[in-house]
């Protein structure tokens, strides 16, 4: 378990200190791509209000490693609309832009104003009971910040589907808010659903794109994920998100696999 009291302290209107619990597997000394997308999007909200808009897409890019470390977001309206505007945010550390992302916010209408669809919507899988959680997802930061629990796939290779629920909150002192805990682990995908040793391979994604119908409700998030891999050095990561009254969004990432340095 996590002994941070958040994954970010806020240190001034628009600067934080990342805790461990931002921790990545791939380095000790680096964040997780989770936590800084969460981030941004609570900046992005807070800075532009807009409630009679929801975010429908974000893509993130992540311009390089993310230390474990200050940083500085910035925020900005790319293109107002009444129906349809996108905003932006980034995030500078020591000097230099490590995340960059927009998001299309589309105006939504009043609720049952669109008839329900005609293809009949997946069913979710229960919560499962408590049980121990593997080692691998414990052996950093970013994974004991969590209530891991798995459907499938935790032990292996391969597709697999868990239900996650962070143990602190996105900014210690801070209210949750609709979103956090769903992108606390949309860039997730690639490591549940991996297909090769991550003590011996590395599959890093440089960008998450997520597409939205709804805000999620609740703590738990279910994420399901299925990765493919070239023979050549890339994969793509292919996941769906859901709370427990059904599922709301769609990500995909490209990745970077490579072996890990000796």
């Amino acid at each position: 378990m996590t002994d941070a009291p958040a994954f970010y302290e806020r240190t001034g209107d628009t600067a934080f200190v990342a805790t461990s619990a931002t921790q990545s597997p791939w380095d000790e000394r680096l964040q997780h791509g989770s936590p800084p997308t969460a981030l941004l999007a609570r900046a992005m909200t807070a800075n532009h209000p807009r409630a009679e808009m929801r975010i429908a897409r974000l893509a993130v890019e992540f311009l390089g490693p993310i230390p474990l470390a200050t940083m500085n977001v910035r925020t900005r309206v790319v293109r107002p609309g009444r129906r349809i505007e996108m905003i932006e945010g980034a995030i500078e550390s020591d000097g230099r832009e490590v995340v960059v992302a927009r998001a299309w916010r589309i105006a939504v209408g009043p609720m049952h104003s669109v008839p329900p669809a005609a293809t009949e919507a997946d069913n979710v899988p229960a919560v499962p009971e408590a049980r121990s959680e593997p080692q691998w997802i414990q052996d950093f930061g970013y994974g004991r910040a969590f209530d891991w629990r798995f459907v499938h796939g935790e032990r292996g290779f391969g597709p697999a589907a868990v239900w996650a629920r962070p143990r602190v909150t996105l900014i210690a002192g801070e209210a949750a808010h609709a979103l956090d805990h769903a992108l606390l682990v949309a860039d997730s995908a690639n490591g549940i659903s991996r297909e090769l040793p991550m003590n011996e391979w590395i599959f890093v994604p440089p960008s998450l794109s997520l597409a939205l119908e709804r805000y999620p409700d609740g703590e738990w998030t279910l994420l399901e994920a299925r990765t493919t891999l070239s023979r050549d050095g890339l994969g793509i990561s292919a996941s769906r998100l859901a709370d427990t009254a059904g599922y709301f969004g769609v990500g995909s990432q490209a990745l970077l696999v490579e072996r890990r340095p000796v």
